[in-house]
């Protein structure tokens, strides 16, 4: 009887497997969903989502709508999780999905994107002064919503999940170097941490992004065994700007010392108009985000649910 228990419960385990593996081939990333979180984020009402603003405001009141209605809950007690390093009132939104194995539900992966940007430019451009933040980065904060839908309605997830959308980033990375802090203190166990920034125009590469930190780990490898295909890559123009330093990654690396990385698609030649009142919606390529973010659903799938930790720094 005890035999024929344990085969029943292996048979499941293994119908389980199948099924998670072809939920992620089935599921389709919506580009009519892709652009509205985008033309919402980006719209003039939200005046630049500078932090602290009524703006950002709006774009929390989204995003938490959205995790909800995905089945995505807060992971403190509410969705805003207030900085302890700025000045004004400002907060980060962080959604929390738990993970299904006994065991590696206790580890943690984060994916992040911040949601702030400048506000409103000192100088107008033919009379537009709102700095929409498009690729910067209301296109990496809809690829953490998307992933968040996924897992959401999927709930096929082994390890536990943070779904983190920054404040303050343009300020100094502070809102993720709040959470950096605070979560090292409450002793999380992060397995690893997976940003997503300005990916909201493709480059002419043999990959679709770069990640940051490349030689750091070898999380991109993994990535693309995860996925099946060449998705992230190498580019020179993160060393030559020390990018990897430069984003929401960086805290999560120096708090825990495990990959934190940052994937992006924008390479400084493919689009002119960072910090600019034109970084708007209509530049954006909306197939192309559409297209990564659903390549990167089984890269992200194979890291949270690898039953060790193969995404491990380099010595």
């Amino acid at each position: 009887m005890i035999y024929f228990k344990r085969n029943i419960c292996i048979a499941m385990l293994l119908a389980l497997q199948s099924c998670f593996s072809q939920n992620t081939k089935t599921y389709q990333v919506k580009a009519e969903e892709v652009s509205q979180t985008m033309a919402f984020l980006t719209s003039d009402a939200l005046m630049g989502r500078d932090t602290g603003s009524e703006g950002i405001a709006l774009a929390a009141t989204y995003l938490e709508n959205e995790l909800q209605k995905n089945g995505v809950k807060p992971y403190f007690s509410s969705y805003r999780d207030t900085l302890s390093n700025h000045n004004e009132v400002a907060f980060n939104v962080v959604g929390f999905l738990e993970g299904n194995d006994p065991v590696l539900k206790n580890e943690f992966v984060i994916i992040g994107a911040h949601y702030d940007h400048i506000g409103i430019a000192q100088r107008a451009i033919k009379n537009d002064s709102i700095v929409n933040g498009a690729n910067d980065n209301a296109s990496g904060s809809t690829a953490v919503l998307e992933m968040a839908k996924y897992f959401g309605q999927q709930k096929n997830n082994q390890r536990s999940m943070l779904f983190v959308f920054f404040s303050a980033e343009e300020k100094g990375l502070l809102g993720s170097r709040h959470l950096a802090e605070k979560l090292k203190k409450q002793n999380f166990n992060l397995y690893t941490m997976l940003n997503f920034e300005m990916i909201g125009v493709p480059m002419k590469k043999s990959y679709t992004a770069y990640i940051t930190g490349y030689k750091q780990s070898n999380m991109a490898d993994k990535l693309n065994e995860y996925a099946g295909k060449n998705v992230v890559g190498f580019h020179g123009i993160e060393l030559q700007y020390n990018l990897f330093r430069a984003s929401d990654n960086f805290p999560f690396f120096l708090e825990f010392h495990v990959p934190s990385q940052t994937v992006c698609t924008f390479d400084f030649e493919n689009y002119e108009y960072y910090h600019h009142p034109y970084d708007e919606f209509s530049r954006m390529d909306i197939p192309h985000m559409t297209s990564f973010i659903q390549e990167m659903i089984p890269a992200v799938e194979g890291m949270t649910n690898a039953k060790t930790k193969e995404i491990k720094l380099k010595k």
